[in-house]
Parts: C-alpha cells; structure tokens; sequence
C-alpha cells in the first residue's frame, strides 16, 4: 500500500477498472468506462456506406470523435460548437483513438459499413484518451457482434484487440496509470497503445524537466504492458457479458 497514491495503489496497479456493457441501448454497441475518478461513455454506431473516396472497394471504415463534456473537470469547459471548430488537443486525441482502433480491424470484413466511435468524457481525473481507446474497444466489438446477429456481416472484423494506459515518472518512481495529480507534476508522463499480442500501436512519451533514460523508456513500457494485459482480461468479461445479455 502506497498511501501517497491514489487508492494505496503501488507503483505498478491501475486505478479501479471497470467497464459497463451496452450502457446506451441506442447505439450499436456501447460501453461506459470507469478508470478511477475518470468516466467516458463510448458508443460505435454503425452505418451502412463509405467516404466516397472508398465507394465501391468492398471495406468498410471505422472513425472516431472525442469530447469532453463542460463540467468533466470541475471548471466548465467550453463545448467545441461554440466556439466553431475543435481545439488541438480533441482533434489530436480523436486521430489517436481512430488510428488505435483501425489498427484491429478487418476493413474487408466490415463490408461497405461505417463505425463511428464517440467517446465523451463525463469525468476526467487524468487519462481520459487511454479510457476512451480500452472503452472504445469494447463499443466496437459488440457493435460487430450485432452486425453478425443481423446478418449485415458475414464474419467478425474484429482481427485483435486494443488497450492503452498511462504511465510515467513521479518523484523519480515510474508508476502505472497515472490520476490528474501524478500527471500535473510527472517528471516524464507517457500514453502506451498496445495490442493483446503486446504489438506497440502508439507511444506518446514526453519529459517535463529532466530527459527520459532509455532504461526509464524500458521500464514504463514494461509497465504498460503489465496493465494492459490486465485492461485486455477486463475487456473481454465486458465484451462477453454485453454479447449474453444482447441474446
């Protein structure tokens, strides 16, 4: 027990996980996301079509939009549509989660379908697009298993799956899923998307004050995939569970 983090986590445990199935009865898939304090609601809507720069190639496409609801933090935000476009960080955030989900995905498969995957923060206490993505997941798969179930599909899309996790360097300790505290005052903070047969998809590392050793590099994506090979067990209890209660 580390009284010092949050939940008397050590070093290398995440933050309580849970992951709520077919949250939204309306989407083709869906799930809510608990990682410690931090909430997204992530939903797939699946729609028959392409971009028309893919029309008559036979895959389909799969695309994600992120957001962050105005109280998510504690002061309000201000919703992207009154200010007329996205800022930086939400296009950058939902360009992540995109190409982390595309990454797992039989296009051919899919058809000429669109999933669009929406991620929306109800609560952030820090890695918000790591619950988006392992959320994300969850959607995606349960909307293709609904897509099989009417037959709009002849075989899952799904070739793999997909986690992410924070991780980083607080007060010279390298520490797994990191909460808005321990990522305010990281030394190094890091994003690590992973596939279940622990291929890297994506890793966002930055060093706040001090450079990052290549033995810390090591060490944080030794603990990121410990985690996510925790998040992948807890993804695959939700995808079950939304799969028997869909039947």
């Amino acid at each position: 027990m580390n009284p010092s983090r949050s939940y008397g986590r050590a070093p290398d445990e995440l933050r309580p996980v849970t992951i709520e199935p077919g949250f939204m009865r309306s989407a083709t898939g869906s799930a809510l996301i608990s990682m410690g304090e931090t909430r997204v609601i992530c939903t797939a809507s699946a729609q028959p079509g392409v971009p028309k720069w893919l029309a008559g190639k036979g895959r389909g496409w799969v695309t994600a939009e992120y957001g962050m609801l105005p109280a998510s933090t504690g002061e309000r935000k201000q919703r992207d549509v009154t200010r007329g476009r996205p800022d930086g960080r939400t296009v950058e955030i939902q360009r992540l989660i995109g190409r982390s989900l595309r990454g797992v995905v039989d296009f051919v498969a899919l058809a000429e379908n669109t999933i669009y995957l929406d991620c929306d923060v109800l609560q952030a206490d820090g890695g918000t697009r790591c619950a988006s993505i392992t959320g994300a997941y969850v959607a995606l798969a349960l909307a293709c298993e609904r897509l099989l179930a009417r037959g709009d599909i002849v075989r899952t899309p799904i070739a793999g799956s997909v986690a992410a996790v924070s991780c980083g360097v607080v007060g010279g300790v390298p520490e797994l899923d990191l909460d808005y505290a321990e990522d305010s005052t990281a030394e190094v903070d890091a994003n690590v998307v992973m596939t279940g047969d622990g291929g890297l998809v994506e890793v966002q590392a930055t060093a706040e004050r001090t450079p990052l050793s290549r033995a810390h590099l090591d060490e944080l994506l030794a603990l990121a995939a410990h985690g996510i090979e925790q998040l992948r067990e807890i993804q695959q209890q939700a995808i079950a569970a939304g799969t028997a209660a869909a039947t």
